[in-house]
C-alpha cells in the first residue's frame, strides 16, 4: 500500500461488477486500483448457482427486460452496449467455454464458478490492475468531485471512484452494505433494501413437520391478495421455517409488497394428471391396498413425511379402511394433491437472500455512464444500485453490463 498512494480510478469491491469495471478502465489505459478486503476476488461469484455460476441468459433484450421487475428502462442503454451475447463472447473469447441449459441459462462448460472468477482475475492481472486487499472507509470529495478513497491502510488519492460493493445478501462474502453508506453520505437516495430470491417463512406448522421433504416436478403457484403472480414447474424444499428451493426463490422475487399484501402458495404435486385422471389413480391405489387403513395406503401417492399432513388436512379418519372411503373424501384428497396450501408469513432474513432488492436510486445515476448526477467522478455498478431481476442469470447480467459501462466511461474525455 505504501507504494500505491494514488491512481486515476479506485474501484471499491472485487465482485462481478467491480472486476468488469476495473478491467474495462485499465484496458483503456486508466491507472486503476481494485480495492477488495477478501484475499480472493469474486467470493460471492464463486458460490453462485450452487457453485456452477449461471453467468447470463441466452436471450434477447426484450426477454431480459421482462425479467426486471423494477426500473428496467434504466438498463436499456447498458444492456444494448454490453448485453447477453457480448457477455458470452467476452468469456468464450477469453478462454472460458460456455453452455446453455433449460430456461436459456448460461453456465461455464466446466460447471465450476471458480473458472469464471479466475478468468476475470487473470485478465485483471494482465491489464495491470493493482489489487489492494483493504476495506474502503470513506470517499473523499472536493469541489463536487471525487479526490480520494480512505482505506484501512491509508488514503488512495484518485480522480474517480466506482462503488461496486454489492448488496446485503451473503454478508460473509463481504456484502456489508458499505456502498449504501457511501452513497447516502455523498447525498444519494437509497431505496429501502429487502431480500429477493430468498426462502419464505410460513405460519403453517405442517411445513416444519415435513422438513427435508424435497418434491420434484411439482407446479408452484404464488398469489398476492388472491391474484396469481407466479406459476412454474420444478423443485422445492420444506424446511423448519417454511419453504425453500428453486421454485420458492423464484416466487419470492415476485413478492414486492410483503408489508401490505397477503401471499399464499398452492402446490400441485401431480401436475401431469387432471382431477379425473388423479381420481382414477387414487382408486387404483385404494384397490391395491384395499385391506389397509387410509394412513397406510398413501405410500405411492405422497412422501412419507407428508402422509400424516395429508391425512389431517383431508379430514379423513386415519384408521378408516380405504374400501369405505367415499367419493367426496377422495375428492378432498385429490384437491389437496392438486392444490396443497402454504401460507406465507414473511421472507427469511436478508443475509439468506441471493439478491438484495433496493439500493442507490437510479434516478440519480446517468444510465449511459453509471456516473452520479450529484458528484463528479463517482460511479455505481452492480447490486448496490436499486436494480434486481428474477432468477436465470439476469442479476449477473446487470452486474456485467453496469460494470462494463462504468469502466468504459471513467475519465472518458481524457482518453478519447
Amino acid at each position: 500500500m505504501d507504494r500505491i498512494r494514488e491512481a486515476e480510478l479506485v474501484v471499491i469491491g472485487g465482485g462481478p461488477a467491480g472486476m468488469m469495471c476495473a478491467l474495462q478502465a485499465a484496458e483503456r489505459g486508466v491507472s486503476t486500483v481494485l480495492l477488495e478486503p477478501n484475499q480472493k476476488l469474486g467470493r460471492k461469484l464463486r458460490i453462485t448457482g450452487k457453485g456452477r455460476c449461471n453467468l447470463t441468459n441466452n436471450c434477447d433484450i426484450k426477454t431480459f427486460m421482462a425479467n426486471i421487475p423494477g426500473d428496467g428502462r434504466f438498463l436499456y442503454s447498458a444492456v444494448s452496449r454490453f448485453g447477453m451475447a457480448e457477455v458470452m463472447d467476452f468469456f468464450e473469447g477469453n478462454g472460458l467455454p460456455l453452455k446453455t441449459e433449460r430456461g436459456n441459462r448460461v453456465f461455464p462448460t466446466s460447471d465450476n464458478a471458480n473458472d469464471v472468477a479466475e478468468t476475470l482475475a487473470r485478465l485483471l492481472r494482465n491489464a495491470g490492475v493493482r489489487l489492494v486487499h483493504s476495506e474502503a472507509k470513506e470517499i473523499l470529495v472536493s469541489d463536487g468531485a471525487v479526490c480520494g478513497v480512505v482505506t484501512g491502510e491509508g488514503t488512495l488519492f484518485c480522480r474517480a471512484a466506482a462503488v461496486c460493493t454489492g448488496g446485503l445478501s451473503y454478508p460473509l462474502t463481504g456484502s456489508t452494505g458499505a456502498g449504501y453508506r457511501f452513497a447516502e453520505t455523498l447525498g444519494h437516495t437509497v431505496t429501502p433494501c429487502r431480500p429477493s430470491l430468498v426462502p419464505l417463512e410460513s405460519s403453517d406448522a405442517y411445513c416444519a413437520e415435513m422438513q427435508g421433504f424435497a418434491p420434484r416436478n411439482v407446479t408452484l403457484s404464488a398469489y398476492e391478495d388472491g391474484k396469481l403472480i407466479y406459476r412454474e414447474l420444478g423443485e422445492m424444499l420444506f424446511t423448519h421455517f417454511g419453504v425453500s428451493g428453486p421454485l420458492v426463490l423464484s416466487a419470492s422475487a415476485k413478492m414486492r409488497h410483503m408489508d401490505t399484501s397477503a401471499y399464499r402458495l398452492l402446490i400441485d404435486f401431480k401436475p401431469g394428471l387432471d382431477e379425473k385422471k388423479l381420481d382414477a389413480r387414487i382408486l387404483r391405489d385404494f384397490e391395491k391396498y384395499a385391506n389397509r387403513d387410509f394412513k397406510n395406503a398413501l405410500g405411492d401417492l405422497a412422501g412419507r413425511s407428508m402422509i400424516p399432513v395429508l391425512v389431517r388436512l383431508s379430514d379423513i379418519p386415519e384408521d378408516k379402511p380405504v374400501r369405505e372411503i367415499t367419493r367426496e373424501e377422495r375428492r378432498r384428497l385429490g384437491a389437496l394433491l392438486k392444490a396443497f396450501p402454504v401460507t406465507v408469513s414473511g421472507f427469511r432474513p436478508i443475509d439468506e437472500a441471493i439478491v438484495t432488492s433496493g439500493g442507490v436510486s437510479t434516478k440519480e445515476i446517468n444510465p449511459r455512464t453509471m456516473e452520479s448526477k450529484l458528484v463528479s467522478g463517482l460511479f455505481f455498478a452492480g447490486e448496490v444500485l436499486d436494480l434486481d431481476a428474477y432468477t436465470g442469470g439476469f442479476n449477473l447480467q446487470i452486474a456485467w453490463s453496469t460494470g462494463y459501462v462504468a469502466g468504459k466511461s471513467v475519465l472518458k474525455e481524457e482518453y478519447l
